[in-house]
């Protein structure tokens, strides 16, 4: 699963996401600004970048990024790409760091260089870095349909469409505005597909209680649609040949009419039938 992709579409859609999984209030997130900064001299952009107003001083600033996988220089990067930030905005307030992993294996450890980072030296100051294993959520009281969407991406295969049925469910029951409702089931869907590809569309049709799963946008916009413009499989074999001679895979995509989530699959290895599983790519 991308999950930088994922987590982006997760804050974007719930910024009080971030305060809830910190233990904090959501409605701390009032006046922030979620969004994705590059960082021109690394030509990298954080996975997720809190804002506040630039009136408000007495706020932090919250670079947050996620790691499904152990990387020994995770904390080497996520401190450089911090303070090539800073130098090149120069923002008025001060900032936290939130590391979140997918459990405790997948922390790298945080080298002597930066552990005091993550120390308190007076009761008023708070660590400049957090780490947070989403495996250890708990349950929260107000059982948040965001928190809830974080377990779905970690949780294990086989209760997945049950919890993906019931994050559905319950967003379709709080959601009113139509077109939020409709992005987070998409989200939820994509998620869900995501985790157990091996699914036909005939068995997510049925799991998820759909009419038409077609109508879902994962499958208009990848399983119907691409395969209608034909040569699909000839496409997606030259997807390795472009990235090696430079090109990006939002670059790749955009050449090809694909969906970037597609290009990326195959740029981690997975095959035509893993990404369309019971489906012909040609037909």
């Amino acid at each position: 699963m991308k999950t930088d992709t994922i987590f982006y579409q997760l804050f974007q859609t719930f910024p009080s996401l971030l305060f809830e999984l910190l233990g904090e209030s959501p409605s701390l997130a009032v006046g922030y600004q979620f969004t994705s900064k590059e960082i021109k001299e690394l030509a990298r952009r954080f996975d997720g970048l809190f804002l506040p107003p630039e009136e408000a001083t007495d706020l932090l600033i919250y670079f947050v990024e996620v790691e499904f996988q152990k990387k020994d220089d995770f904390y080497w990067r996520l401190f450089a790409e911090i303070f090539v930030y800073l130098n090149q905005y120069k923002p008025t307030q001060d900032f936290l760091a939130v590391a979140v992993f997918a459990n405790y294996s997948c922390d790298p450890g945080v080298p002597h260089q930066f552990q005091r980072f993550t120390r308190e030296y007076l009761p008023s100051e708070t660590p400049l870095l957090r780490r947070l294993y989403l495996d250890e959520l708990t349950q929260p009281a107000n059982n948040s349909l965001g928190l809830g969407i974080v377990r779905l991406v970690v949780e294990d295969s086989e209760t997945v469409i049950e919890d993906a049925q019931q994050l559905i469910q319950k967003a379709r029951q709080e959601i009113d505005e139509a077109g939020f409702q409709q992005k987070v089931v998409e989200l939820i869907e994509t998620i869900a597909i995501y985790k157990i590809p091996q699914l036909t569309r005939e068995e997510m049709e049925a799991m998820f209680g759909l009419q038409e799963l077609k109508q879902t946008r994962y499958f208009q916009d990848v399983a119907a649609d691409y395969k209608a413009e034909g040569k699909l499989e000839a496409k997606l074999e030259s997807i390795p040949g472009l990235l090696a001679l430079g090109l990006t895979v939002e670059q790749i995509a955009g050449v090809f009419g694909l969906d970037v989530q597609i290009v990326q699959r195959v740029v981690d290895g997975e095959s035509v039938n893993e990404i369309f599983p019971g489906e012909d790519p040609q037909s």
